[in-house]
């Protein structure tokens, strides 16, 4: 594979994953929200807080799913680049929260729970993705 070839495949997997970076943090930006107005919630916060908190909810549904598309392009990205060196990002354990994290919750304490534990999923997706796009920036000769 010539060098133009490479840097251009590990400008692709770069962009791409500079796109699942902006969708995560878009994710956690809506699950900090949601989180804030459920602990208002918490402490009888009434039907107007309920209907903001799920609103924030449904949002951060609608960023994790963009997220979770967008780690899929990484990964395939990141495929053409593996001759480099052994990157690579599985998405199927990635954000699977997104699959029952919205179905069937009653309490507000479990909503709250399954929030932070949403948040957790979403920063160790950010950190792992930022630590990739550092290796690749690198491979890359970028600064």
């Amino acid at each position: 594979m010539s060098n133009e070839l490479v840097r251009r495949e590990i400008q692709e997997a770069v962009m791409a994953g500079e796109r699942a970076l902006t969708s995560l943090r878009l994710a956690k930006e809506k699950l900090d929200s949601a989180r804030n107005w459920g602990i208002i919630d918490l402490f009888g916060g009434g039907f107007i807080t309920d209907v903001i908190k799920h609103s924030k909810l449904g949002d951060a549904s609608s960023y994790v799913e963009n997220a979770k598309r967008d780690l899929l392009i990484f990964q395939t990205e990141l495929r053409d680049v593996q001759g480099i060196r052994d990157i690579k990002i599985e998405v199927g354990g990635f954000l699977s929260f997104a699959d029952f994290f919205f179905d069937g919750l009653v309490a507000d304490y479990l909503v709250q729970s399954k929030i932070s534990e949403a948040r957790q999923q979403v920063d160790d997706a950010i950190y792992r993705v930022e630590g990739l796009l550092k290796q690749l920036k690198n491979a890359n000769g970028y600064d």
